[in-house]
């Protein structure tokens, strides 16, 4: 409203200046005098302005006149858009005008005012190239999905646009869950711009989503090709996906290729301890044991895992336990400190029933790094030593409210796996999964493990009072937490005694 009456202000000022200037001319006197060719022409102050003004449009129009025949010249030399280009030069101006005013507009974030511009500069520039991904991207701002969409697709009918189009679609589908199709627009992306970073990363994580891992080991393939992944992270994805795609072999029945995937995935990460285990089955199948043993302590070396232990174990199913434990120090020669590697030891003398050993090996490791299972390691060295029922209790009370120790945990989203997938469950993460510690907030009990000492292969048919026997416990409930506590105070009660 203000300014709707400074506008209207301001123009009464102008014209009563302009009619005040005017009174000044009229009453003024002199003038000018112009003679030409015999003719004299006397001009008084008025007319003189307006002789002046005429003037100056003449020349304009001249200077317009030269342009257009500068214009005709270069079309009859041969440029067929001479012409054209001077008739719409006005009218390119105010559409890159307006083009690059509706590209401020969206940068900061004026959507309906970005739509606006874009329309102008389509209507005086006729270039929907141009115009087009501002409308999409200035109708997404706006949460206008339709119109985004429909620009998207007219993207599709030039080459020059096509790939934006689809990468706009493919955005719009993931935003929507709709996975499926979003993996057929990253193909078509993939195809139409292979070099690509971002089509590469998205067409991978949905072709692992959808466990196409032939598929992903060729983008892989590609993005080492196109210099976007280094080569060790290369080496290492490429290891998962074979690893996957063995598994995937193993569900359907067809051993021999899966244990060949498996070895290879090995020979590509020899520290990827699913791919370590997988090669060393394999090796058993096809009764080369050797093999298996040496694929196994060289994953060892690298990082003791209960994983690699239990596959070691599976090498001789029908052992004794004493010669288990002979068997198993060639794979314990290396890493002797290594909590894991103290654990393991502890479970075979255990299954030996050589309980004081099995103390030994163990060490501090359940006063300085109390969890699930060094807990219940204790509890079975007391029961096999013949303590007190009340004490066997209390360490078993304390288990069931004990961290759970190392697991499989995402290194995006810190979620906690039971087993190693290529894929994190909760955030999709490709190959984010680390054997490790739970960060401090996760260190609360999570639930006794499924398997209290795993490696206990191969025993008697009648074990010993004494053998510690692999058992299945459910997770516990809030009620057995309370139980666990009661025991737990009582037994400190007993102790104190």
């Amino acid at each position: 409203m203000l300014w709707s009456l400074a506008k209207i202000i301001l123009f009464v000022l102008i014209v009563s200046a302009l009619t005040l200037g005017a009174g000044y001319l009229m009453e003024a006197s002199g003038g000018i005098q112009v003679a030409f060719g015999g003719m004299e022409f006397n001009l008084g102050p008025l007319q003189s302005v307006i002789a002046g003004i005429l003037l100056i449009f003449a020349v304009w129009v001249l200077l317009k006149l030269l342009t257009l025949l500068v214009a005709v010249l270069r079309f009859i030399n041969g440029d067929e858009t001479a012409i054209t280009r001077y008739f719409s030069r006005n009218r390119e101006r105010k559409g890159f005008k307006a083009l690059s005013d509706g590209m401020l507009a969206l940068a900061s974030g004026e959507g309906k005012e970005a739509m606006n511009k874009a329309h102008q500069a389509d209507k005086y520039l006729n270039r929907p190239e141009l115009t087009n991904l501002i409308t999409a991207q200035a109708a997404e701002m706006i949460g206008d999905t339709k119109t985004a969409e429909k620009v998207y697709k007219e993207l599709l009918k030039d080459n020059r646009t096509r790939f934006v189009g689809v990468r706009g679609l493919l955005k719009q589908r993931l935003s929507e869950g709709n996975n499926d199709v979003a993996l057929k627009l990253a193909e078509t992306a993939f195809a139409l711009k292979p070099k690509h970073e971002e089509t590469q990363d998205v067409l991978l994580r949905l072709q692992a989503e959808h466990q196409d891992w032939k598929g992903a080991r060729q983008t892989l393939a590609t993005k080492l090709k196109t210099g976007t992944l280094p080569r060790d992270v290369h080496k290492r994805r490429d290891a998962v996906l074979a690893l996957s795609e063995a598994k995937d072999l193993i569900a359907d029945d067809t051993s021999i290729e899966a244990r060949e995937e498996a070895i290879e995935a090995n020979r590509l990460s020899p520290d990827l301890i699913p791919a370590a285990c997988m090669a060393a089955r394999g090796y058993v199948a096809k009764g080369k044991k050797k093999y298996a043993v040496r694929v196994l302590k060289k994953a060892w070396e690298v990082s003791p895992h209960p994983d690699l232990a239990a596959a070691f174990a599976e090498i001789e199913p029908d052992e004794t336990p004493q010669q288990r434990l002979k068997r198993f120090g060639t794979l314990l020669g290396k890493n002797t400190d290594n909590a894991e590697a103290k654990q393991l030891l502890a479970e075979l003398h255990i299954a030996a029933e050589d309980f004081p050993a099995a103390r030994r090996a163990l060490g501090d490791l359940a006063q300085d790094m109390p969890n699930t299972r060094t807990l219940t390691l204790m509890a079975a060295i007391e029961r096999g030593e013949g303590a007190e029922d009340a004490v066997v209790r209390g360490w078993l009370a304390r288990a069931v409210t004990a961290p759970r120790g190392p697991s499989w945990i995402c290194d995006n989203c810190n979620h906690i796996h039971n087993e190693w997938v290529p894929i994190c469950e909760h955030c999709k993460g490709f190959d984010t999964l680390a054997w490790r510690q739970p960060p401090a907030q996760l260190l609360a009990t999570t639930g006794l493990n499924a398997e209290m000492l795993p490696l206990i292969v191969g025993a008697p048919d009648k074990p010993s009072e004494n053998t510690i026997v692999p058992v299945t416990e459910p997770v516990p409930t809030a009620e057995d937490i309370e139980e666990a506590e009661v025991i737990e105070a009582e037994t400190t009660k007993e102790t104190s005694k």
